[in-house]
Order: structure tokens, then C-alpha cells, then sequence
């Protein structure tokens, strides 16, 4: 029951989102300004305040992270042989392996952790996130950069490198694990003023997504999504999870970890892919695809966890 009245709100909002956008009540010009507004304010200040008010000692379990990044990097090989053995067209090979490794965590995976596991389940899995964030970033200039079709740019890779790295997710995840492991309290005003801002930031964030998912092209790259989501959403979290087995980490604390891995494809597949030349085509059919699918799929991983 629990599973069920954590995903159906979720979705329930994304989907709002979309028929919102449908009906033209939220125009292209107000979901760009409010993106960025969830980007750079809401979500930071949420992934702040609850960092920041954690005890890391008991809530940062290095086994979990370490896992969940090696699970990350452990999935571009396996992608990179699927679109081998299928014949990815050269142009879609980055943006295909980008698709199978690079989660929407800040907007879809730290909502799942929030409603299913409350506070505490945040503070994991955001906690992680900031990690994960910072690999799936470098890789994915790697790969795309690898087989863009200006490859050879460096002042492309670093750029893009660059501005990866300043996400304001990751920035506010490792300023709030510096500000917990200094033990100072957060200041009331600042504390109140923090609270009002995540308040709006997941409720924004869903009907965001929502409102940008585009199906119009999803035919003419329909195999390629398929596959990338099944490596996504179900292969990912797979790898994961047995390795959290195999290791005996409690599922208390691998399930932040695993709603990590279990994140659809994020919405830098798309923008990344048409900064470093891969295939924007692929990677927004991707998102859309992966997003709505992910409702069921998270069904699974959080009732087998």
C-alpha cells in the first residue's frame, strides 16, 4: 500500500503537467523560467536543508555509495555492447549509452525517496545523489564526446565539463555534508526561509517534467528507446541490487541507493546531446519514454527491496 500511494501521487502530478501544457495553461516560455527557477532555487535549497540538518555519522553508509556509483559505471559497458550487437547508429551511440546511465535524481528519483521514506530517507538519498551527480556528469562528456561528430573540440569538452560540474544540485549537496560535518545549526531565519522554498520544489519540479515530455518523435527511434529504458530502469537497478546483496547491506539502507539507480533517463540527455553533438532526437523520446515507465518499474524495485 505503501508502494502504491507513493508512486500513483507522483505520476498523477506528472501527468497533470501534461494535460496543464495541453491545454495551454503553461506556455513554453513559463515551464523554461520555472525549470530554471526549480533548478537553481527549490531543489538546491531542499537538498541543503535536509543535509544540513542530518547527522552524517548515521546516515552516510560509504558501502551504499560506493556500490551505487560502481553499479553506474558498470552499466556503460553493457550498453556499449547492446548497441553493438544492434548496429546504434554511429550518431546515436552517445546518446543511447548517455540514456542508459544518466538518472533524473534530483527531480523524479529524490521525489520517490521523499514520499516512501520520509525525512530521514531524503537525507540518504540525496546524500548519494550528490556522488552519483558527479559521475554521471564526467561520464557523460566522456562518452558523448567520444562519439560526437565534432569530436576533438576541447574547448566543447571543457566547457561542457565545467558547467556539468557547477550543477546547483551537486553544489548544494556537498555544501550541506561540509555544513553537517561542521555541526553548526542552521540559523532559524535562514532555517524558515529554506523551508519555504522546498515547499514548492518537488510539487514544481513533477509538473515540469510532465509538461516537457514530447512523443512526437518516439517512432522513428522506437527499438533504440526501448532498450535503453529496459538497461535504465530495469538492468541498472538489477546490478544494484544483487551487488547490495551479495555485500549484506541491509535493506534499510540500500533502498535510497536503489531509488537512485531506478531513476529514468534525465532531462540532460537531451541538452547535453545537442551541446556535444549526439542525437536529441533519442534522448528526449527517451526521457518520455523512461519517465512514464518508470511508474511501474519503481513499483517493482520498491516492493522487492
Amino acid at each position: 500500500m505503501d508502494i502504491i500511494s507513493t508512486i500513483i501521487p507522483i505520476f498523477i502530478i506528472i501527468f497533470l503537467g501534461i494535460f496543464a501544457r495541453h491545454k495551454g495553461f503553461l506556455s513554453q516560455d513559463f515551464l523554461h523560467q520555472a525549470n530554471r527557477l526549480v533548478y537553481y532555487i527549490a531543489i538546491p535549497a531542499m537538498i541543503f536543508s535536509a543535509i544540513a540538518k542530518s547527522s552524517l555519522k548515521t546516515q552516510f553508509h560509504p558501502g551504499v555509495i560506493l556500490i551505487t556509483l560502481a553499479t553506474v559505471c558498470l552499466i556503460v559497458p553493457a550498453a556499449w555492447l547492446v548497441a553493438r550487437l544492434v548496429d546504434i547508429a554511429p550518431s546515436s551511440k552517445g546518446s543511447f549509452i548517455h540514456s542508459a546511465f544518466h538518472g533524473n535524481l534530483g527531480y523524479i528519483g529524490l521525489a520517490v525517496a521523499f514520499y516512501y521514506l520520509g525525512h530521514a530517507g531524503l537525507v540518504k538519498a540525496a546524500i548519494i545523489a550528490g556522488f552519483v551527480m558527479i559521475l554521471q556528469n564526467v561520464m557523460a562528456v566522456v562518452v558523448l564526446q567520444f562519439y560526437s561528430r565534432d569530436a576533438g573540440s576541447s574547448t566543447n569538452l571543457t566547457s561542457t565539463l565545467g558547467s556539468a560540474m557547477t550543477n546547483p544540485v551537486i553544489v548544494s549537496a556537498l555544501a550541506g555534508i561540509v555544513y553537517s560535518l561542521l555541526g553548526l545549526p542552521l540559523p532559524v531565519i535562514l532555517d524558515r526561509s529554506l523551508t519555504i522554498l522546498k515547499g514548492m520544489a518537488l510539487p514544481m519540479a513533477l509538473l515540469v517534467i510532465g509538461a516537457s515530455l514530447s512523443f512526437e518523435k518516439i517512432r522513428l527511434v522506437f527499438s533504440s528507446v526501448v532498450m535503453t529504458s529496459v538497461l535504465k530502469l530495469l538492468v541498472m537497478p538489477a546490478m544494484g541490487f544483487v551487488l547490495f546483496k551479495l555485500f549484506g547491506i541491509s535493506a534499510s539502507d540500500f533502498i535510497p541507493g536503489l531509488i537512485i539507480l531506478a531513476a529514468p533517463s534525465a532531462t540532460l540527455v537531451f541538452i547535453m546531446a545537442e551541446q556535444i553533438g549526439g542525437d536529441p532526437d533519442l534522448g528526449v523520446a527517451a526521457i518520455s519514454i523512461s519517465t512514464l515507465v518508470s511508474g511501474l518499474t519503481y513499483g517493482i524495485w520498491l516492493s522487492v527491496g
